[in-house]
């Protein structure tokens, strides 16, 4: 007879054979697994802890699995151990439950192997455990190389450590005090420091305050962007990559409504969601259509707005911490690759500013090649736009997701020609 959470540690598997395949990202498979098996709150919590803890710590597990077993392994048997040494070693999920329940998870064929793996690895938990610290450091945070050496000549070799960390940490859970619905009497988290509205969440998510639209979860960093956007009502102001919505709601509270804000997205699947939060969260009806910025901007936009917020497609380095299998799925070239992407969308946003309306570029990146470094050569091109002032957000630094903003002006008059 199977063990009771069998499908659990089956679902488990079978989501990190279909991400090995690259059909999904990590957040969508657990969901359509726990759903597919009709998991309850709690093994749907468990699929997530294991999943994501493969995901973060896949490297160092394979470090181990190749001390514990000698001879080559087929995909999904190691898939099998990876989650049976992570509920072991990274989890610290009871023995019996660890290696009994990942053992039904096997074909008959290879259940003896892997029930041998997992005991030696119990066996052995204290010697593996303390070797990690002799590991070289991408191999004991479960980094790319490359990804690390960037990190180290970037920020230093303490960042750079204190980087991979981070990423392997749960993230927190913050929520934001809507100002366009009434404050709640009591709210269920902590005040973050200098970032006024925001709160760390304590316990579990509040369902009720969230379908009223009283709060709506959001890490301070993305603050940073409208900050410097700084709308004013009255204005007419364009969110150029808007979905989910996020950014776009923090706007619409700063003109009041979403009356004088234009939506734009280039998945149009996408866009019902965005709208459905903004009346959730009572901010009334933005002008929403789908545009790809990769593409020039439709005639009737030109010169029409006072201010773009412009949150450009990243590599996602700032937020790996929330978007566990970045950092398997980006490689070194991409970077550059997605920075010329974002210039592209740069000079493409521009034709829609007025004269002396100003412009926020900004990315969930760390990277300067997507940062500073679009931001430079765009200058360099374009001498009617000034940089006025930059934000950044380092998780190291500040204990946030990472950020970067940067507030464009245009000159009041544009020279023909």
């Amino acid at each position: 007879m199977p063990a009771k959470n069998f499908h659990v540690r089956q679902a488990a598997v079978s989501a990190l054979r279909a991400w090995a395949k690259g059909h999904d990202y990590a957040e969508t498979l657990i969901e359509r697994h726990a759903q597919r098996r009709k998991l309850s709150s709690a093994d749907r919590g468990l699929l997530q802890a294991i999943l994501f803890g493969v995901l973060r710590h896949r490297r160092l597990l394979d470090e181990w699995i190749g001390k514990l077993r000698d001879g080559k392994l087929d995909p999904e048997t190691r898939d099998i151990l990876r989650v049976g040494l992570c509920q072991l070693l990274i989890l610290g999920l009871p023995d019996h439950a660890a290696v009994n329940e990942t053992v039904e998870a096997g074909k008959a064929s290879v259940r003896s192997l892997i029930n041998a793996v997992l005991r030696r690895a119990t066996l052995s938990r204290k010697r593996l455990l303390e070797e990690v610290a002799d590991l070289p450091q991408p191999v004991a945070h479960s980094h790319p190389d490359w990804l690390y050496n960037r990190w180290r000549a970037a920020f230093g070799t303490r960042n750079a450590i204190s980087l991979m960390e981070w990423d392997n940490q749960p993230a927190v859970t913050y929520f934001r005090i809507n100002p366009l619905a009434p404050t709640p009497e009591s709210l269920p988290g902590t005040a973050v420091e200098n970032a006024p509205g925001f709160y760390q969440l304590d316990g579990p998510l509040p369902s009720a305050l969230l379908a009223s639209g009283s709060v709506y979860i959001q890490d301070p960093a993305t603050r940073h962007a409208v900050n410097l956007l700084d709308p004013q009502p009255g204005e007419r102001i364009l969110d150029a990559c808007a979905a989910p919505g996020g950014k776009a709601f923090l706007i619409a509270a700063a003109l009041g409504s979403a009356d004088g804000l234009v939506c734009t997205d280039s998945n149009e699947k996408r866009l019902p969601r965005l709208q459905e939060n903004l009346a959730r969260l009572h901010a009334g009806q933005a002008s929403i259509a789908v545009h790809d910025w990769t593409q020039p901007a439709p005639t009737e936009w030109h010169t029409r707005f006072d201010g773009i917020l412009l949150d450009v497609p990243c590599s996602n380095t700032g937020v790996i911490r929330r978007r566990v299998d970045v950092r398997w799925r980006l490689q070194a070239p991409d970077i550059e690759k997605i920075a010329i992407t974002q210039r592209k969308i740069l000079e493409n946003a521009i034709a829609c500013l007025k004269p002396g309306g100003r412009i926020i570029y900004s990315t969930c990146s760390i990277e300067h090649a997507e940062n500073l470094g679009v931001i430079e050569g765009f200058l360099a091109d374009h001498p009617e736009f000034s940089l006025h002032s930059t934000r950044d957000a380092l998780p190291f630094r500040d204990a946030t997701d990472g950020a970067f903003a940067a507030r464009l002006e245009r000159k009041a008059t544009i020279p023909s020609g």
